[in-house]
This record gives structure tokens, C-alpha cells and sequence, in this order.
């Protein structure tokens, strides 16, 4: 058994030269029974009815893994929470809910984007909720396609200038949050993204063990993904893009 995570590539058509690799990344996981996507594929997403040669080449890719018996697993993040049932059925994936347990071997291991573990960043957590709520998500979805990606240009540039503002110990999870979500699953482990800080966190709390794995955002040059295998468990790596 090979299962793969990844996330934050935040793939768009102005990154050719990542996109590329990713595309790479997908011939070359011959050997993975299941690939998830833990958020943040795509830098923005404004509903499955964009059409565009870029994403038409992602989902083409995607619908290929999935046919040669990978089964592929996404989940929302800040930035593309918009994907839904229409792409997943065009790629053959499955959507997941934020946050999900997956059984690895016979250890539960809690999955999520990870934008909500940053609890201390108490401006970005009240847009969050509104943006996940249902009824703001269909009142977006019914404008047209131009006003959408007018809004996200506008919501882009004011998120870009408002995290200069903002101190990385805000914009990092919150460890009392990290504790809490875990002990609620009932779980050990926990992969996530988010953060763009790779880094495989190993801690004792309260006469309990705790491990958090964190997966870092993609570049033109290089990509980071968890690797599961019943003979080694958890393993994460950066890899060069392209080889």
C-alpha cells in the first residue's frame, strides 16, 4: 500500500513551469494506490463552470490517474473552496470533508487544509465562516463568471496587503487549537497544509504522544508531499519537479 499527500500548489496559468512538473508528478506515481489533495490545488477557483485550456489540461491529467486505478481525494482549501461535485465527477475524485480521519495501516490519521487551526488570526477566521457558509456560496455561485473573478482580484490584492500586517506567529496554527481538534478525533496524527512551513512536529502532552505533519507549498522548481508505505509509515520529503 503507497498513498501520497500533497497540497498548496496553488496551480495557475501564469506558473507554466509548475504546472508542468505537476503534470510530471502525476505520470510518475505508477505505484500509488490512492493521491490526496489537501487544498489549496488551484491559487483561485471560481466555480466548475470556468473553462479555460489550463484547467482543461489539469483535469484531463487527474481523469488519467484515476483511470489507471489511483483513487484520487480532494479537499477544500481558502482558496479554491469553491471546487465541487462537477469537477470531481469530471476527474473521477472524490470530494472530502475538512476535516476527515483516514485510516493508515491501523493507526487513525486526521486530514485537513489546516486554515483552521489559525485561530489567533481572528479577522481571517470570521471571513472564513463567511465564505463556507452555504448561502454565501450560492449567492456567489448565481453571478456571472466576470463579477466572480472581479471579487477574487479584489479579495486577492486586499488578502496580499493585509498579511504584510500581520505577524507569522498570527498566521501559524494555534497549538492549543492543534491539541484540541486531535484529542476531539481521537487521533495521534495529524497531516495538514496551509501553513507553507514543512516540517514533521513530534511532541508529549498529558502522558500522550502527539505527531503533526505539515506540507509545504509547491515552487517551479520543487514539490513536497507525505508518502505512506506499510514498511516505512509517514515519510515527508521535497522533491525537484520535472525528474
Amino acid at each position: 500500500m503507497s498513498i501520497c499527500f500533497i497540497s498548496d500548489l496553488h496551480l495557475e496559468p501564469g506558473r507554466p513551469a509548475m504546472a508542468q512538473g505537476f503534470l510530471q508528478f502525476l505520470q510518475n506515481l505508477q505505484d500509488t494506490d490512492e493521491l490526496y489533495i489537501l487544498g489549496d490545488f488551484f491559487e483561485v477557483w471560481m466555480g466548475d463552470d470556468f473553462e479555460h485550456p489550463f484547467v482543461d489540461a489539469i483535469r484531463s491529467a487527474l481523469k488519467a490517474l484515476s483511470e489507471r486505478g489511483t483513487q484520487l481525494f480532494i479537499m477544500h482549501g481558502n482558496r479554491d473552496f469553491l471546487l465541487g461535485q462537477r469537477f470531481c465527477e469530471q476527474t473521477g475524485a472524490t470530494l472530502l470533508e475538512d476535516p476527515t480521519v483516514v485510516t493508515l495501516g491501523e493507526e487513525p490519521v486526521l486530514l485537513m487544509h489546516g486554515d483552521s487551526l489559525c485561530t489567533q488570526d481572528v479577522e481571517y477566521m470570521k471571513i472564513r465562516g463567511m465564505f463556507r457558509s452555504v448561502q454565501w456560496q450560492e449567492g456567489f455561485l448565481a453571478k456571472s463568471l466576470e463579477e466572480r473573478i472581479a471579487f477574487a482580484r479584489q479579495v486577492r490584492s486586499e488578502s496580499q496587503s493585509g498579511q504584510q500586517m500581520k505577524s507569522a506567529e498570527i498566521m501559524d496554527v494555534t497549538a492549543a487549537e492543534v491539541v484540541r481538534v486531535m484529542d476531539e478525533a481521537g487521533v495521534s496524527t495529524l497531516i495538514h497544509g496551509h501553513t507553507h512551513r514543512p516540517a514533521d512536529h513530534q511532541w508529549s502532552e498529558h502522558g500522550k504522544d502527539y505527531r503533526r505533519l505539515v506540507l509545504g507549498d509547491w515552487s517551479d522548481s520543487s514539490g513536497w508531499m507525505i508518502r505512506y508505505s506499510d514498511e516505512n509509515g509517514l515519510e515527508l520529503s521535497e522533491f525537484p519537479l520535472g525528474a
